[in-house]
């Protein structure tokens, strides 16, 4: 991973020099800086990037939920910046996750196949979240996010920052067989899809007072260092492929569903937009967007009408 790649790097002169001289590139881009640098300082960062293209740190990746994922992604991102010059999220600084499909849906049956039958008017939502219930790390990551995504202080509704934590290290922490069991229970009535939009809490976790503009709330996601990475991940994974058998151009909508997941607990955490579809969104629409309306509704249809997804 990134952090053990760094220390590494640190370690050995010649790599730490580059390395240093490359983070100061970055440094510089971020700040606009790097107008007034000369084109001797571009040389500088191209070499540095040219020589640290023969160390490890160039192919490392981070793992979701890691103990140092905030400082991995830091360093990952430094190295990424710098090699495509630009803001495009178009790879995962997360490793692939060998997750079998087998595996991940493996959730369907709640209850066996008899019950079924018998139940099936039922709510599978609810079913789910008493089979939580009755998995203890299902049920203590769920009660850590309940609290501070419901308890209010008396000028907001909620702690959103300590919310967002709390719901990422549910669905960093949670098997999927459970927290896949919440968030994609199948329904067949208003009941059971609102309690599928409220798995979330979202008038804390996802609404407020005002919709951002979709592009405004991209870039306030880039800013942060999980939440870019996440949706990154996102773009990578859920790419649609109408050609394709699964409908994802990397033929595996496990690592799609794995991607949505990882963006709840973030700025662009998305939710089922209303209990009449499956239709998901970020909190954000495409009003005030000018010359940029395209590029805003391609972003929101990436969510809202995604066949991988």
């Amino acid at each position: 991973d990134c952090v053990k790649a760094s220390d590494q790097c640190l370690k050995e002169q010649s790599c730490s020099t580059k390395f240093r001289t490359l983070r100061q590139c970055v440094a510089g881009k971020e700040s606009n800086f790097s107008r007034a640098t000369g084109l001797e300082a571009k040389d500088e960062c191209k070499s540095a990037m040219e020589a640290l293209k023969q160390k490890s740190l160039y192919n490392c990746r981070c793992k979701r939920g890691m103990k140092k994922e905030k400082n991995c992604l830091r360093i990952y991102w430094s190295m990424y910046q710098s090699l495509q010059g630009n803001d495009l999220l178009e790879d995962s600084p997360y490793e692939p996750v060998n997750s079998r499909l087998s595996d991940i849906f493996r959730l369907a049956p709640i209850v066996s196949e008899k019950q079924q039958s018998v139940l099936s008017k039922g709510n599978n939502c609810l079913d789910a979240a008493k089979a939580c219930n009755l998995n203890d790390t299902c049920k203590r990551f769920r009660s850590a996010y309940i609290t501070p995504c419901t308890s209010s202080t008396s000028n907001e509704i909620c702690n959103k920052r300590k919310c967002h934590k709390a719901l990422r290290l549910f669905f960093d922490k949670v098997p999927p067989k459970h927290s896949y069991g919440m968030l994609f229970c199948s329904c067949r009535d208003v009941a059971c899809t609102e309690r599928r939009r409220q798995t979330i809490v979202p008038v804390c976790s996802y609404e407020d007072r005002e919709k951002p503009n979709c592009l405004n709330l991209q870039e306030s996601c880039k800013k942060n260092y999980i939440c870019r990475s996440r949706l990154a991940d996102f773009f990578t994974n859920c790419q649609p492929e109408s050609r394709s058998v699964s409908s994802c151009l990397k033929e595996n909508y496990a690592d799609c569903l794995l991607a949505y997941s990882g963006l709840i607990g973030t700025v662009m955490t998305p939710n089922y937009i209303d209990s009449n579809s499956l239709s998901v969104a970020p909190w954000c629409d495409c009003s005030n967007s000018g010359n940029d309306i395209d590029e805003c509704l391609k972003f929101l249809n990436f969510f809202q009408d995604n066949t991988c997804l």
